[in-house]
């Protein structure tokens, strides 16, 4: 593509350079860029286009890197990127060895704090104004939050913590909420625009501390004017709670009008102590498709054509596990008016569209709130009701202890489908599933299920559900072998797992291997077992672990093979190990999983490939372990 601005900018240093009238043309240049690549690499689309003024106009007003700035969850951060020296790297995006979609300090020094999950920034922000005041260095500290992001408790942590002085001293931190889903109207126009600006100029602020002091030396008049203050701006601007937190607050602004955004950051920038900028975007800005429907351009899974917009999903094929999960979850709740499904805002993500539709009395959307998630699950446990969690792997993480002291301390009947477990592809590390087997089989009284198929995962979350104790099923992204799915509610036998193919026999003294399968990595691990002679496994349960068939295969085989898309520390591979040495049996155990380090981003079959998780790396890791004598009895049978 063609640009007359852009392809001057490698650093906001030459950003700070152009003339401010031609900003709002290299805006739309930045804009037709994020376009461009999106709709070649795939990536988060809606929330690029509309911050791409906001992302413009900080990086003209601050002096970064010197400055710092955090945005949280980051997936809006495609127009800094392109800013900040990437641009001729963007075409890599989200590939294995290419720029990430999330912030990464490996990755750039503007990139000041890692992110991915929601709701850290002001956090981390707070942190870095503080250690800026401690080491004396003049620097501005900036965290960029969403409206959704500000119904997480952490942030509202932070912002408590930041309007109290710390050593007698406020942090000179800026929180932008750039809020493109307000439920209310604002009144974002001209006399708005003309208020924001004039409380955050100077004037207003002298005048606002020359009334303070006269009146301190009357109390009653002082009261009474704070108050008046307070209900006046009320008036004109809903930031009283932010007021009350100890921050200036100033808007909301229009965040696509850079004339207004530009010296409203300006004035702030000159201000000490805690600021607050509400600025108010539009998802999809600038580009007419994605306006129209935000939701369906959040982002793209693959390429298309800017033209045409995305292509229509194509009928039939196989299902992906978060269909086969939505599903489940509507047939269940036809079964048992008990049934109430809860989501940490992510309602298409975890394939609840159509049960919100169908039950919108038993939907709970709670916003990204995990940790009250888990703990309101809880409440409607104890009184009868069916609670199923729908969650990623990933943000389970957040809400650990209310799981352990709110669900599994009490025993409650909670169940949790645990989506995106294990690799999760172009997300990369902060959204793998890698954790959750070795975090949750540790906690008494949690059952953990491991399906190996679609099928075999509709009917894992038919025998959780039926459970009378905490449960969890976790499954991948992505779409299974393509199994039949039995329509009907089957449970499993509680605690057992099937062996899906035995050894093959041989006379000359190779040695008989048997591999336990935890999850969808039994296809690959029948693949290689299959060329090796080896018996296999479906294990299904982690937790309560089948100790019969795990120590009658031990005992039969000469060596164990465990195998799990999770980390191989604490796994189910290490529930194995702790079976054998409690019952006694001494016998080779490989335990073949996710590496001790982080998964980049890349397309998941490579990314299982590269951890020789594919039959192949199965296969090859069986025969480097356990040596030429496996290979022979495969040969010789």
């Amino acid at each position: 593509m063609k640009s007359v601005h852009l392809q001057n900018i490698e650093t906001p240093a030459d950003l700070r350079r152009v003339a401010r009238a031609d900003l709002p043309a290299l805006a739309a240049e930045l804009r037709e860029f994020v376009l461009h690549t999106v709709s070649r690499t795939g990536g988060h689309l809606g929330s690029n286009l509309g911050t791409v003024e906001l992302t413009v106009a900080l990086h003209y007003v601050f002096n970064t890197p010197h400055d710092r700035i955090v945005w949280d969850v980051g997936h809006q951060t495609y127009p800094h990127k392109i800013l900040t020296g990437r641009r001729e790297r963007m075409h890599t995006l989200r590939q294995f060895g290419g720029i990430a979609g999330f912030p990464r300090r490996d990755e750039s020094e503007y990139d000041t704090f890692g992110t991915a999950h929601s709701s850290t920034s002001i956090s981390a922000a707070l942190g870095m104004a503080l250690a800026s005041k401690l080491k004396g260095e003049d620097r501005r500290a900036v965290a960029v939050i969403g409206d959704g992001a500000m119904t997480a408790g952490m942030a509202f942590e932070a912002l408590n913590n930041a309007g109290v002085t710390q050593g007698g001293e406020l942090a000179d931190l800026l929180v932008v909420l750039n809020d493109n889903d307000m439920s209310i109207s604002p009144p974002v126009g001209a006399l708005n625009k003309y208020l924001a600006r004039l409380m955050s100029g100077q004037f207003y602020e002298a005048a606002r501390q020359s009334a303070k002091a006269v009146l301190k030396n009357a109390p009653p008049l002082f009261e009474l004017a704070r108050r008046l203050e307070e209900h006046a701006k009320g008036m004109v601007v809903p930031g009283t709670i932010f007021e009350e937190f100890g921050f200036n607050y100033v808007g909301p602004i229009d965040g696509h009008d850079l004339e207004s955004l530009i010296p409203t950051l300006e004035n702030l920038r000159a201000k000490r102590g805690p600021q607050f900028l509400h600025v108010v975007t539009k998802k999809g800005y600038g580009y007419k498709l994605a306006e129209a429907d935000p939701v369906k351009y959040h982002a793209a899974s693959s390429q298309f054509d800017p033209k045409l917009g995305f292509p229509p999903s194509k009928p039939g094929g196989k299902p992906t596990f978060t269909q086969v999960f939505g599903q489940w979850l509507c047939d269940m709740a036809d079964a048992d008016p008990l049934l109430v499904g809860i989501t940490p805002a992510m309602r298409e993500g975890s394939g609840m569209v159509e049960f919100q539709q169908r039950f919108p009395k038993r939907y709970h959307d709670v916003g990204i709130a995990e940790q009250h998630a888990v703990t309101f699950a809880g409440g409607l446990a104890c009184e009868g009701v069916k609670p199923v969690v729908a969650i990623y792997s990933t943000f389970l993480q957040r809400a650990y202890d209310q799981l352990i002291h709110d669900v599994a301390l009490q025993n409650l009947p909670v169940m949790f489908a645990l989506d995106r477990a294990g690799i999760v592809g172009a997300d990369g590390p902060t959204h793998a599933g890698a954790y959750d087997i070795a975090f949750l089989r540790c906690v008494p009284n949690m059952s953990l299920l491991a399906p190996s198929d679609e099928n075999e995962c509709r009917q894992a979350l038919t025998t959780a559900f039926r459970h009378a104790g905490p449960t969890a099923v976790r499954y991948p992204r992505g779409k299974g072998v393509g199994a039949a799915i039995d329509s009907a509610l089957t449970a499993w036998p509680w605690g057992k797992g099937v062996l899906r193919l035995e050894a093959r026999a041989d006379a000359r003294g190779g040695r008989r291997v048997a591999i336990l399968a935890f999850g969808t990595l039994l296809h690959p691990a029948l693949a290689a077992a299959q060329k090796l002679g080896a018996a296999v496994a479906d294990m299904r349960f982690v937790k309560p672990l089948d100790r019969e068939l795990v120590l009658g295969l031990a005992r039969s085989h000469d060596a164990l093979v465990t195998i799990e898309e999770g980390c191989v520390m604490g796994g189910a591979g290490s529930a194995v190990l702790e079976c054998l040495a409690e019952a006694g049996v001494a016998v080779p155990v490989l335990q073949l999983g996710l590496p001790d380090g982080y998964v980049e981003h890349g397309e998941p079959a490579a990314l299982l490939a590269l951890c020789g998780l594919d039959a192949a790396g199965i296969e090859q890791s069986i025969v480097q372990r356990f040596g030429a004598r496996i290979a022979l009895a495969a040969v010789n049978s």
